[in-house]
């Protein structure tokens, strides 16, 4: 076998295309977000470094060493849900149902980082935890998926249709699906949000979003804010957002990759049914004159 074939065997230049374009999108991530957040938070960190200088000259009894105490005192109350504000003390962040959403991020593999437990029992437990939460909640999210894409297909059998209003019927389909979700997943939570955590609607949207791709980086979390009172039905409603959101997400993720597929599938068997018109041309080419040469000799006997 050449090296050639080999080669087209392993589909080693497409890999490496693909690497090369994975690379290079997230160097231009980077790039990007470099320079949209670079020069932000330089002004943030002069913003913060005047007011600590304010801070240190308006309170003449406070130096550095005090100021780092208080510093480190915020920090654990942030850590723990105490509100520092007023002369009261909130339940802190496990509750029960703080508690059962924390566990719905750890088997989502959300992450959020507000909340960790702290003891070594607690540590042990979430390894475990874990280990055997996050594929079951891989193969549940998986079945729901499957049951959202049979509902689908059984709305356009083949068996009803032709073929070219069996596509247009799978298009409207999608695409009334991915609407609906987007207004159930997004829209709606990003009003409730707005409302109980007094966010912005970008603001609550970009949280949406970070939370159902399991990105998670923390910056805003639900029910989570010490100096709020939320209700119980609240915990309820983001962890069944969470589970349900996860499915339509990682359906609309497959259908995405489906259709990338199909068109990288399409573009190989034309380039490669070209390139066998090709090859079946040339030879054709180079038997012609062969063919010619044997009639020659055969009037010439």
């Amino acid at each position: 076998m050449k090296i050639k074939e080999m080669l087209n065997l392993a589909h080693v230049p497409s890999i490496l295309m693909l690497g090369a374009v994975y690379v290079a999108y997230v160097l231009i991530g980077g790039v990007v977000f470099w320079r949209l957040e670079g020069d932000l938070v330089n002004q943030k960190i002069s913003r913060v470094l005047q007011r600590k200088n304010n801070l240190l000259m308006e309170y003449t009894c406070l130096d550095q060493e005090g100021l780092e105490v208080v510093a480190q005192v915020v920090h654990d109350a942030s850590k723990v849900g105490l509100s520092l504000k007023g002369n009261y003390t909130s339940n802190g962040f496990w509750k029960f149902t703080s508690s059962a959403v924390f566990a719905a991020t750890v088997v989502t593999t959300i992450g959020y980082g507000n909340m960790s437990p702290s003891s070594m029992a607690g540590q042990i437990f979430c390894v475990f935890f874990a280990l055997f939460g996050i594929p079951l909640n891989l193969v549940v999210l998986n079945r729901v998926g499957k049951y959202m894409l049979v509902i689908e297909r059984n709305v356009c059998e083949p068996n009803r249709f032709s073929f070219v209003l069996q596509k247009c019927t799978r298009f409207f389909v999608h695409l009334v699906s991915y609407l609906c979700g987007a207004v159930l997943f997004f829209i709606v939570p990003m009003l409730v949000f707005q409302m109980q955590e007094g966010w912005i609607y970008s603001q609550a949207l970009y949280f949406c979003f970070i939370t159902l791709s399991t990105v998670g980086f923390g910056d805003f979390v639900a029910d989570s804010d010490p100096d709020k009172y939320y209700p119980d039905w609240y915990s309820v409603l983001i962890a069944s957002w969470i589970f349900f959101g996860l499915a339509w997400l990682a359906l609309v993720i497959n259908h995405t990759m489906d259709v990338l597929e199909k068109l990288n599938a399409d573009v190989k068997l034309r380039w490669g049914g070209q390139r066998q018109e090709d090859e079946s041309s040339v030879v054709t080419e180079r038997e012609v004159p062969n063919t010619q040469q044997e009639e020659e000799g055969e009037e010439t006997k």
